[in-house]
């Protein structure tokens, strides 16, 4: 936990406080907190701030500002992710937040197993955003996105993302265009299942305007080559 993110509605008083269980024991534990210390604390959705500590109770923990800190930075990305097993959805979540995408969509695919998308981790992703942000030190959380049927999808949303100016790029490993590296301006990265998008999904995507670009022909786990890709592109 590189800063501690509180609901705007524990910021409206000149001391600020933190009461949620989670953090509490993290900052007891692993920070040994005591009066005096500052700490970094974000807004949900707002600013960051330097903060002291004011007092420390089993209860809460109350906290002064200092002074405001900038938020990191977003990477102009939209990745939309075939639905991968659920234990893998809740590193991807985290990561990618902690990499600072802007919007994640996932999306099913010919070769995404049906169940993955009654796993409860769907209904804990909002605590997988606030751990990527807390490791971050972000305060913003990417938008999210459920897509349940690729078609619809493809057809009807995805032309409505992609432009010159905002290009949608998806890794698939048997075709000769290399991914881009080192871009300036925003786009879509697509990431298939372990297996791969089948060549009807990939043609579909070729016809409503997006790129098919290889990274290799390597094939790579899908928790592996978000970072992977996300590096590449945006590295300076």
């Amino acid at each position: 936990m590189n800063i501690v993110l509180l609901d705007p509605r524990q910021t409206e008083s000149d001391l600020w406080s933190i009461r949620a269980k989670r953090q509490l024991e993290h900052l007891r534990t692993h920070v040994d907190v005591q009066v005096g210390d500052t700490l970094k604390v974000g807004i949900r959705e707002g600013k960051r701030y330097l903060t002291e500590v004011i007092a420390v109770s089993d209860q809460h923990i109350q906290l002064k500002p200092i002074a405001e800190e900038a938020v990191p930075d977003k990477l102009p990305v939209t990745l939309i992710v075939a639905m991968p097993r659920p234990k893998v959805l809740r590193r991807l979540i985290m990561d990618s937040v902690t990499l600072g995408v802007e919007k994640i969509i996932l999306l099913h695919s010919y070769r995404v197993d049906k169940s993955y998308w009654q796993t409860p981790f769907l209904q804990q992703l909002p605590h997988y955003v606030d751990l990527g942000l807390e490791q971050a030190g972000d305060t913003l959380a990417p938008k999210i996105e459920l897509h349940k049927r690729f078609k619809p999808f493809v057809e009807d949303v995805l032309p409505t993302m992609i432009s010159a100016e905002r290009p949608a790029y998806a890794a698939h490993p048997y075709t000769e265009q290399a991914m881009p590296s080192g871009i300036a301006h925003p786009c879509t990265i697509m990431i298939g299942p372990e297996g791969g998008f089948i060549p009807y999904e990939i043609d579909l995507l070729i016809k409503n305007g997006c790129q098919a670009v290889s990274l290799g022909s390597r094939i790579i786990r899908t928790e592996t080559v978000i970072p992977y890709v996300l590096g590449r592109l945006f590295s300076r």
